[in-house]
């Protein structure tokens, strides 16, 4: 099960780094590709506005 981005993401950047599979592209919101997302939650961590989730 994937992660994903809602609404509420304010486009801080922090998330971006932190994946280890470069599966967060620039945006706003920022968007997760599901394919690439190995479902580590290191995105979801960092977020300081709790925007990131599993689907």
């Amino acid at each position: 099960m994937a992660y994903k981005i809602s609404d509420v993401c304010v486009a801080c950047g922090s998330c971006k780094p932190e994946c280890p599979v470069d599966a967060i592209s620039e945006g706003n919101p920022y968007v997760i590709d599901p394919d690439k997302c190995v479902d580590c939650g290191a995105c979801a961590a960092v977020c300081p506005v709790n925007a990131i989730s599993q689907e």
